[in-house]
Order: C-alpha cells, then sequence, then structure tokens
C-alpha cells in the first residue's frame, strides 16, 4: 500500500529517524507500551484507532507526542476533542489516495511569528493540498469549473500523480481528465482554501430520482448518539424507490424506534430518512485493517438485514 511505504517506510528513511513497527494496531495497549518506550515525536494511524488509545491508554504513554497525523476516515469531533483533551496533542486531519501515492493534503499547526499569524488548521476539513499539489472542484455532471463555496467533483495532480493502472489504459482513461486525477470525491474549497470532504458519488443513492448524500444523513445520527457511538449509512435496492436507506450504529442505549422519532424532527428531507425497520443496533461498525470502515463488509449486513426482514414478514 502506498500509505504503508510512504509514511512507515520511505519518511523514516529518508529522514533519518528511528521507527517503531507493531503487527497490529488492534492491540492499543501494547502499541502504546512500544510507543512509550521509543519515545515518539509523531504519528500517523486513523481516526478509529485513536478512539482505541482514548479507551485503553494512559495519557503518560503519550507523553513525548508532538504532532499526530490521521486520514483514512472522517476525523468526528468528539474524538478530536477526547484526544487532546486526554494526551494534549491535536489530531491533524489529512487527505490522499492510492493514485496520488497517497497524500494530497493534511492539517498544520498553526504558525505564529511575533505579530504574523498563519493559519495551517481547520477543523471539519483536510487542510490545505501539500506544496506542488494542485486541487480543484468541478460541476460532477458536466465538469465545468473550478467552482468556490459550494459542493463538488474534486479533482487533483501533482508530481506525486499515478501515470495510470498497469495494464488498463481503460480504466486509467476513465479517472485521468486533462492530467487531473478524478478522485470520485465530493468536496468544496473555501474562501481560505481549506479542503472539506462531503461525500463519495459512489456514497450517494438514488431515491425517486433524488441523489442522497450518505455522509450528510450519517452526520446527522451520529449528532443524537453516544459521543463514544458510531454510525454507518448503506442502501438496498427498492422496486418503488430505486434504492432504500440502512443504517447500523453502536449505541445501544437508543431504541430504533427512538431514533428515528429523533431524526423526523430535525431539518433532513423526509426522503432522507431511513424507515424504522432500517435502522440497526450493532456491536461495531465493521472495519478493514487499516481501521477504515470496510463498505463492502456493510453493504452485506444491509442486504443480510433486507433478506432477514423480508423472510419474517413472508412467514
Amino acid at each position: 500500500m502506498p500509505s504503508g511505504f510512504t509514511g512507515t517506510l520511505w519518511l523514516p528513511l529518508l529522514n533519518g529517524f528511528g521507527v517503531a513497527y507493531t503487527p497490529t494496531q488492534w492491540m492499543p495497549r501494547r502499541s502504546a507500551t512500544w510507543r512509550h518506550a521509543i519515545e515518539p515525536r509523531f504519528s500517523v494511524t486513523t481516526p478509529t484507532f485513536c478512539g482505541a488509545y482514548l479507551r485503553k491508554c494512559q495519557a503518560d504513554q503519550f507523553a513525548t507526542l508532538r504532532y499526530a497525523l490521521v486520514g483514512a476516515e472522517k476525523l468526528r469531533e468528539p474524538i478530536a476533542k477526547a484526544f487532546k483533551e486526554k494526551f494534549g496533542v491535536d489530531l491533524l486531519e489529512g487527505y490522499g489516495c492510492t493514485e496520488m501515492s497517497p497524500v494530497v493534503t493534511v492539517n498544520t499547526p498553526d504558525v505564529d511569528d511575533g505579530r504574523e499569524h498563519q493559519r495551517g488548521t481547520r477543523r471539519e476539513t483536510v487542510g490545505h493540498p501539500l506544496p506542488g499539489v494542485v486541487a480543484k472542484v468541478v460541476d460532477p455532471e458536466t465538469g465545468a469549473g473550478p467552482i468556490f463555496g459550494r459542493e463538488g467533483l474534486l479533482l487533483v495532480n501533482g508530481p506525486n500523480r499515478m501515470l495510470g493502472y498497469l495494464g488498463d489504459p481503460q480504466k486509467t482513461q476513465e479517472v485521468i481528465r486533462d492530467g487531473w486525477y478524478v478522485t470520485g470525491d465530493i468536496a468544496e474549497i473555501d474562501e481560505a482554501g481549506f479542503i472539506r470532504i462531503t461525500d463519495r458519488l459512489s456514497r450517494f443513492s438514488k431515491i425517486g430520482g433524488e441523489m442522497v448524500p450518505h455522509m450528510k444523513i450519517e452526520e446527522q445520527i451520529q449528532s443524537l448518539l453516544a459521543e463514544d457511538a458510531a454510525c454507518i449509512v448503506s442502501s438496498i435496492p427498492d422496486e418503488s424507490r430505486g434504492e432504500r436507506l440502512v443504517a447500523f450504529y453502536t449505541d445501544a442505549t437508543l431504541p430504533p424506534q427512538e431514533l428515528w422519532e429523533k431524526l423526523c424532527r430535525t431539518e433532513l428531507p423526509r426522503l432522507w430518512l431511513p424507515k424504522r425497520e432500517d435502522l440497526h443496533i450493532i456491536e461495531s461498525i465493521p472495519t478493514l485493517g487499516t481501521g477504515k470502515v470496510d463498505l463492502r463488509a456493510v453493504r452485506q449486513l444491509a442486504a443480510d438485514s433486507a433478506a432477514s426482514s423480508f423472510s419474517t414478514v413472508d412467514a
């Protein structure tokens, strides 16, 4: 994986600093013990693993840490706030993709030099592009742009952009547009150049002819859950409306009926609301070894829940 090679192999080799490797970050106590032993200054991880460190580790195990870069999934504000309070370190959210080797943008610490102040971090964004990397947002349907202050399709370019997919010129042609890599992510660039990722084109559902973004529904559900809970939205085919939303969440204290009633009182359009029977409590959100949400497993959960519901009604 480019992220593994770049962040954990080439970065320390080229800069000449020590590094410790763990077989898995799913053992947070052991990982933190190793971190404490080598007195690390810099960490690259995911928000999911940061949540595990918050639950399992002591503050002194991160006493030497100065910078913590997170990516691969959206950083939720409760995790960022709790990490800062417990370990005294701001989580710097970044964004990347394999085709860009892999880093595209990153939040950096603010710089103060006398009376001069330069802002490097803005919450709820993935920061500025790296030096030499450029980004623009265009209309997802027409490709017109660049556009500012509203959402569109994110395109990026730079010296770290891939040449193409090996042995697959057709797929390469689909994602390289006039030299720009088409990320497939929906984003917005604000007046200060900070980039906010709002969703993926693949994470929209077409319901009743309208494109419904999963991430915005997740954000609303998340605001109704306990701080340490998580949620994910998927979809399944629906004969009458094209697709149907299915949501999974890990807050066992909030019954699906109560969650649905709270969602009905939000500003979300009714078309965007999952049905009561499509809200499910699960023990944990499926994740990959990197800490990313396993969207394929989530889609399978959604399909299984629909099949189970159909079997129950049929019986």
